[in-house]
């Protein structure tokens, strides 16, 4: 399956050795699927879990489907993207990047295969965040950058929210000034606390990230929600897009709203956006599922 657009909102994390799991994964909410090879899978199971991961992608998944391999420098990556190679693989997420020439051998890896999966990095340590931008620009696969913040944190000896401020700031940056979409957001590991997961989806969403991974399907309906445009977002963008196509008969471009605010095309390419991505939360279903109870968190862990 190619990579969809607009982008996902939700990416579900699945440990790859736990089919059963994969399975509810693959029903689940979510709009993809990332069959995780490298944290949720002890290094005994690694090699099941590379197998089931391929018989699930050679299955032909109805979502799109990622695979967090290990880091290039385990001696798992290489065998892992062998395996999960093929027509219905969606993306990589390839943690703990730091160099370009990592990126680049995994992209070649791919290429070999014949594969056209793209590449998401995730940047874990100080290191590369510094190295950001030339990651982001590392490959023509690479799609997205984004943190990894547990590991990240650790590196930099962070203990407050606050010590991530400009992590966050600088990939938002460097994933915008590489032509790359924004970052999907990191996991938020306390997966009952729904309110915070809202509110911090909400802050990452303001600080220019579009969605956000998950570890627990009951985290996804919060996360669709903060990534789908509400109705009055979406009248507003109508407008928007409206009044442009009038004023583009002047040969203007430009227009200045009731409330005084200026509005030129960049602004109604956004509002494009927020209507595509509006279509899109129709498409997947969501205007017909109700949320969640919050108190309702179903299974264990993924």
């Amino acid at each position: 399956m190619s990579p969809v657009s607009p982008p996902p909102r939700s990416y579900l994390y699945v440990p790859g050795d736990r089919p059963d799991r994969i399975a509810r994964a693959l029903t689940s909410d979510a709009d993809a699927v990332v069959l995780d090879l490298e944290d949720a899978v002890a290094p005994g199971q690694k090699e099941a879990a590379r197998t089931e991961a391929a018989r699930v992608l050679h299955s032909g998944p109805a979502k799109p489907l990622f695979v967090r391999i290990n880091a290039v420098s385990s001696g798992f990556a290489d065998a892992e993207v062998d395996a999960v190679a093929g027509p219905w693989l969606t993306g990589l997420r390839l943690p703990k990047t730091e160099a370009p020439d990592e990126v680049r051998h995994v992209a070649e890896r791919l290429a070999r295969r014949g594969c056209k999966a793209v590449i998401q990095c995730l940047i874990e340590s100080a290191l590369g965040v510094e190295r950001a931008f030339d990651l982001a620009r590392a490959h023509a696969r690479v799609a997205g950058i984004g943190l990894g913040e547990a590991d990240l944190a650790a590196d930099l000896g962070v203990r407050a929210e606050a010590g991530l401020a400009y992590a966050r700031s600088r990939v938002v940056v460097a994933a915008r000034a590489a032509g790359l979409p924004p970052p999907v957001q990191s996991v938020y590991t306390n997966v009952r606390d729904l309110d915070g997961l809202r509110r911090s989806s909400e802050a990452g969403r303001d600080l220019g990230f579009f969605g956000r991974s998950a570890v627990h399907p009951a985290q996804i309906p919060v996360i669709n929600g903060v990534y789908t445009p509400s109705e009055a977002e979406m009248a507003e963008a109508r407008t928007l897009v409206a009044q442009l196509e009038a004023a583009a008969e002047t040969a203007t471009g430009a227009f200045v709203l009731a409330d005084g605010r200026f509005v030129d095309r960049a602004v109604v390419e956004s509002a494009r956006r927020t209507l595509a991505l509006g279509s899109y939360a129709v498409a997947v279903g969501d205007s017909d599922r109700p949320p969640r109870a919050h108190g309702d968190m179903g299974e264990d862990v993924l």
